[in-house]
């Protein structure tokens, strides 16, 4: 079956069941401080998730583009990506476990067509104050009972622990802080059959099979996340009034499993890609070349999807991750002897295609990203001459050489080892290689252990320091559009509690003059000592009023305008789902304490707020 109608087959089977279909939230997320990316369907909804009332209702329905950076080292196998869609519902204190799992289960069996004798489950199986989820294996029990599948536990059904299903921002439920919400998960295995613990070489072929091991036989396709727990200041769980239902299910990987392949990278979504890379190498999709070819479709279609939500190469933050992946598929495209500008055309053709029917890229054209993706690969091919430099004239090539060069050029190691090879240059591979694995896993657990904090945090940053901050920024950007330029729009931004940073577009520096005036009416509206408030309104009505919206971001039909000053005669009137300060007195002194480029076309602002 095909990815659009997956897609669709999912958004009409919730509508139906009174779930209102939300549009995709952008991958670089709006007001959230807390993490790089959108990673998954529920992070743009976490405000609503923790009792905040969401503008379409208590069901929501939607495909949400996401993308894990935690995963870059992953690709290359049958079923990492590093950009997925995540089809989600969710229901804010409606319905939960008795309608959700029957709900998803006919719509795997009846609307896909899955083999329902191929489907495993998985359940918590319980932990201190809380009990295992009987309630699910009941239910579940009952469900496979109806097709005649006598689902056992330990056979069809599987139990695991809080650190496979359990979910809360913070992890397991110790780890919890008192007012965290969380709660038990169940997740749905594909199962592809027992001669995949062979796959691609699986170091778990020997081991017992079963669900969450990963032999490659079994694939999960879908988690239902039941919040019904808040932790309590004495450590204990006690369970919520108003339960969520949160569901999850990668669209690449159900695509998958109705085409009854392992392989994620022979489905739609990838196939026009992949035809590419094989035409222009001349190097079939298997053996070893087979993963350097998936590296390239999945890079080169990420890098695509964040350039088009305004994210632009550089050594920063999500710019970094961007080069990553550009630098990494060039040296991929080396391996399989393709001229990297050659190809890149042709490459962004093919994503553009693929998602032609999502509207993801609307408004965006094709030499925009070439142009953005050619220019990174011509700086990387200055950096490989830097580091060959580098290499030629050290006296000793160890493994903490080759990690630096790696992390600070970007020289990949395997292209260092091509090039040592090629000089004649005699070196303990073997001994290197032990040092680079040790380097190389010191730098995974702290790339996953700030990845995890940066999510962890969510709403919790949401201090008073934080949400002033939140509110001056609306000030300063409407600041902007009235002493610089009313085309001024926000192009990111990133609040914590010690300052503000935001993107916007502007072609050139802006004056001492012109940073002074801003500085001027921001604070001349904090004396004012404005109102500012939340009005729920159609968005037709929003956008007629000229309320600011996120860049790149489609919004539902029903939504959360913050107004400054009086609604009839605003200050400044922006999409946002808050948290703000009730009157702009309470912000104090604003000050702008830098003002810079943030690529092409693109200035940057760092401000603060003090009580002097």
């Amino acid at each position: 079956m095909k990815s659009a109608e997956v897609r669709k087959k999912y958004i009409e089977f919730f509508k139906k069941r009174g779930h209102a279909e939300i549009p995709s939230a952008p991958l670089v997320p709006e007001n959230d401080p807390t993490t790089l990316f959108t990673s998954s369907g529920m992070q743009p909804l976490i405000p609503y998730l923790l009792g905040q009332p969401h503008p379409s209702g208590k069901r929501l329905v939607d495909s949400q583009k996401s993308f894990r950076s935690q995963d870059i080292e992953e690709v290359g196998d049958n079923r990492h990506t590093t950009f997925f869609e995540m089809l989600g519902n969710w229901s804010l204190g409606d319905y939960f476990k008795k309608e959700q799992l029957p709900w998803i289960f006919e719509f795997l069996t009846k609307e896909l067509h899955l083999d329902p004798k191929r489907l495993y489950v998985s359940v918590f199986e319980g932990s201190g104050s809380v009990p295992k989820d009987t309630e699910s294996i009941a239910i579940w029990k009952e469900l496979f009972g109806k097709v005649g599948i006598d689902a056992r536990v330990g056979e069809r059904i599987f139990t695991y622990p809080a650190r496979k299903n359990w979910w809360s921002r913070s992890g397991e439920p110790e780890k919890m802080p008192a007012g965290e919400p969380g709660g038990p998960d169940s997740e749905i295995f594909f199962d592809f059959g027992k001669e995949l613990q062979l796959h691609e070489k699986s170091i778990w072929k020997d081991e017992p099979c079963h669900p969450n091991c990963d032999c490659g036989r079994f694939m999960e396709i879908a988690n239902s996340v039941f919040m019904q727990y808040q932790k309590q200041a004495d450590g204990t769980l006690k369970e919520l009034s108003d339960k969520v239902v949160d569901f999850g299910g990668g669209l690449e990987r159900m695509v998958a499993a109705t085409e009854n392949t392992p392989d994620i990278f022979t489905t739609d979504l990838f196939d026009s890609l992949i035809t590419t890379i094989k035409q222009q190498s001349d190097k079939e999709y298997e053996g070893e070349k087979r993963a350097a070819i998936r590296v390239v479709a999945d890079h080169i279609k990420a890098a695509a999807f964040m350039i088009v939500d305004g994210v632009e190469p550089s050594n920063k933050d999500r710019g970094y991750v961007l080069r990553r992946l550009i630098r990494r598929s060039v040296v991929k495209m080396m391996q399989l002897d393709i001229v990297p500008l050659k190809i890149v055309p042709t490459l962004c053709q093919n994503v553009l295609q693929t998602y032609a029917d999502t509207g993801y890229f609307s408004g965006i054209k094709q030499y925009n990203l070439e142009i953005s993706i050619g220019e990174e690969i011509d700086e990387f091919e200055r950096t490989l001459q830097r580091s060959t430099r580098k290499l030629q004239t050290s006296e000793h090539i160890t493994g903490e050489l080759l990690f630096d060069l790696k992390q600070t050029d970007g020289l990949p190691t395997e292209i260092a080892f091509e090039l040592l090879n090629e000089w004649g240059c005699a070196v303990d591979i073997q001994e290197i290689n032990k040092t680079l694995l040790d380097l190389e896993k010191k730098h995974r657990e702290l790339s996953r252990t700030a990845a995890k904090g940066m999510f962890k945090g969510g709403l919790a940053d949401h201090s008073e320091e934080t949400t002033k901050l939140h509110t001056a920024h609306h000030l300063l950007l409407a600041s902007l559009q009235k002493i610089v330029d009313p085309a001024i729009r926000q192009r990111g931004s990133n609040i914590t509690a010690e300052r503000l940073r935001m993107d916007f577009n502007f072609a050139r520096k802006l004056s001492e003059e012109e940073i002074k005036k801003v500085e001027e009416l921001v604070n001349q509206k904090i004396k004012e000592d404005l109102p500012v408030v939340r009005i729920e309104m159609d968005r037709i009505q929003a956008e007629k009023i000229g309320a600011q919206m996120e860049f790149g971001h489609k919004y539902p039909d029903r939504v959360s305008v913050y107004f400054v000053g009086p609604q009839k005669d605003f200050f400044s009137a922006e999409f946002c789902g808050g948290p703000h300060v009730e009157k702009t007195g309470a912000l104090g002194h604003f000050k702008i304490i830098k003002e810079e480029s943030a690529g092409s076309g693109i200035r940057r602002i760092y401000a603060v707020v003090t009580t002097s």
